[in-house]
């Protein structure tokens, strides 16, 4: 579906899942379209099956901070996986549980720590990027991304590397 066709249609039947929209890069009308007129969206038809949408930030906030209304025990992303699966991670849990595992890694990631490890992350960024092909397309999750996560995670952990 076309950025057209999401600005044209019915509020209740705009999907923000759709990934032509940023493909073309044109996502934002449409987020400002719901910030507008529905803040709070619900989507009840689109391949990964119903959602909400949440696209203030005060609504946001309210909603990241609420973890006894909001729960993200249940997942924070759409997709098609069991309802049976369960595979807990630190970013789908409540507080208290939350807190605890945010404490451990904490360290290691702090501001101070980052500053330390920011000439070892240029240098690994700037690599990549220099290695990158020229005139043809790739896949940046692939090449960049993962990529890059892998090795500062390998770091962090003390993983050889």
């Amino acid at each position: 579906m076309s950025r057209t066709d999401q600005m044209d249609r019915d509020i209740d039947a705009v999907d923000v899942s759709d990934p032509s929209l940023y493909e073309t890069d044109s996502w934002r009308p449409i987020f400002a379209r719901l910030r507008s007129e529905a803040p709070v969206h619900y989507c009840a038809d689109s391949p990964f099956g119903p959602y909400w949408s949440i696209t203030r930030f005060e609504d946001i906030m309210a909603v990241d901070s609420n973890h006894q209304s909001f729960s993200s025990i249940g997942g924070v992303s759409i997709g098609d996986r069991k309802p049976d699966f369960e595979a807990p991670n630190f970013i789908s849990m409540d507080p208290p549980k939350h807190d605890a595992q945010r404490m451990s890694v904490t360290p290691a990631v702090a501001p101070m720590q980052l500053q330390k490890m920011e000439p070892l992350i240029r240098e690994r960024v700037c690599q990549l990027l220099d290695d990158l092909p020229e005139r043809t397309s790739f896949n940046w999750v692939d090449r960049v991304s993962v990529e890059l996560t892998t090795q500062m995670l390998a770091t962090l952990f003390d993983f050889p590397f």
